[in-house]
């Protein structure tokens, strides 16, 4: 795919549902009793990876219309052991949270996934195992192969600051046998499965860094409305920022505060974004965004911030090739275990366009450049992430570039192309 230089972006539009909020509707609603309805369901590689893992356990799942998914639940231990492994495809969310599910199920169940999700830690065998689960994988890696058991509540402090097997955790001590189940986190991480479990009636305590769960008899069948994914909305944000001119709205944004550290560092960076229309949609925080171009300085990201904005790290090394002076990413070496290695993903992808960056053991450190960038090509590496990367650049560049791979993006963002392009008048 070739990505052609634009002069601005201008102009309205929304982004796919909250990938993650998509997936978890799904694996709740199979525990659930009931028929559990997800609205404004955003289909792509990784989300419908969720509505064949359920089916595949015995749930029926319907699609009365596009953006409509049904859930028809078999209750907290109704899932039933297939004959062949359960596909979890490059979806890391379902591989980690279907996990702490089948923990408490009876019968034994085999997970594999694509080869990208099959290089990456599982990170789930330890606290699954100290719950009463029995669980083997390939030397912490692909194909896991679990056995249900009667699980016991735990105390989990993580080791590694990660929202899945944070997720994870909580969703096996809902169906432990004592409790609460609590897991301690480094710093904050993602909380949608908090939001959710709340809005449906589950109590969950937090007290500092600690989050706590207690078991329940049944979940209760719930119909969730689901906000425009703002990993999605990143690209345009970014694209807008910086092509001089540009005056675009995306609308309808989930503006979780575990979510959007991007804001947060393009204020600082002297971004020119507004956040209006504030609502609340599902039990998670909703709004509009206004973005104008704007000139950029560089900044600092240390490792309290990475999980704020650890998927748009990418967009943010573009960013920081058009700030003025050095910017510096560390404490990111969870980038390493991605579906590539982002870290060298991103450095090998943007210094042929013609940015100073270099990487570090744990993040890169950027030197502004006072123009734009040449182009040329990048290569995705079969990570949706650096396919959205190279568009981007393509985008701000003098001579576009040809994004390599470009088909990885369906994992996440379909249409993401072409709504590049509505936005630009220009072809791709």
């Amino acid at each position: 795919m070739k990505v052609e230089p634009a002069t601005v972006l201008v102009g309205d539009v929304a982004v796919p549902a909250v990938k993650g909020i998509c997936q978890r509707g799904v694996l709740l609603g199979a525990i659930a009793e009931g028929t559990t309805e997800l609205r404004g369901f955003g289909h792509a590689a990784d989300t419908d990876a969720a509505i064949r893992a359920v089916r595949a356990l015995g749930v029926e799942v319907s699609e009365p219309a596009e953006d409509i998914v049904r859930i028809e639940g078999r209750g907290l231990r109704g899932l039933r052991a297939p004959d062949e492994p359960i596909d979890c495809e490059n979806a890391g969310t379902v591989l980690r949270l279907l996990a702490g599910l089948l923990a408490a199920q009876e019968g034994r169940f085999e997970l594999v996934g694509d080869a990208s999700l099959s290089s990456r830690p599982v990170r789930v065998e330890e606290p699954l195992t100290r719950m009463g689960a029995q669980v083997e994988t390939n030397e912490g890696r692909l194909p896991v192969t679990i056995v249900g058991a009667p699980l016991h509540a735990i105390r989990y402090p993580l080791p590694v600051a990660s929202a899945q097997v944070k997720s994870s955790v909580l969703l096996a001590g809902l169906l432990a046998q004592d409790g609460p189940t609590i897991v301690e986190e480094p710093t904050p991480t993602r909380d949608h499965t908090e939001r959710l479990l709340t809005s449906i009636g589950v109590p969950v305590r937090r007290h500092g860094n600690q989050i706590a769960v207690t078991p329940v008899d049944r979940l209760d069948a719930f119909e969730l409305d689901i906000s425009g994914d703002f990993s999605s909305a990143a690209p345009f944000v970014v694209a807008a920022t910086l092509l001089a001119g540009s005056e675009l709205r995306v609308h309808g944004v989930n503006v979780n505060p575990t979510r959007i550290g991007l804001l947060n560092v393009l204020e600082r960076m002297g971004a020119n974004i507004a956040v209006f229309n504030r609502r609340r949609v599902g039990g998670e925080p909703v709004g509009d965004l206004d973005i104008r171009s704007a000139e950029l300085v560089g900044t600092t990201i240390e490792e309290r911030e990475v999980p704020l904005l650890v998927d748009e790290l990418p967009l943010f090394a573009l960013l920081a090739t058009y700030a003025r002076g050095d910017s510096v990413v560390s404490g990111a070496s969870e980038l390493r275990a991605k579906e590539t290695d982002r870290i060298e993903a991103v450095v090998d992808g943007l210094r042929p366009l013609g940015a100073h960056i270099r990487a570090t053991d744990d993040g890169f450190v950027v030197r502004g450049v006072p123009s734009r960038l040449r182009g040329g090509s990048i290569d995705s590496r079969g990570d949706h992430r650096i396919a959205m990367l190279g568009g981007v650049a393509g985008l701000v560049s003098r001579e576009g570039v040809d994004v390599r791979g470009s088909d990885s993006i369906a994992v996440s963002f379909p249409g993401f192309f072409d709504l590049l392009d509505s936005l630009r008048g220009a072809n791709t």
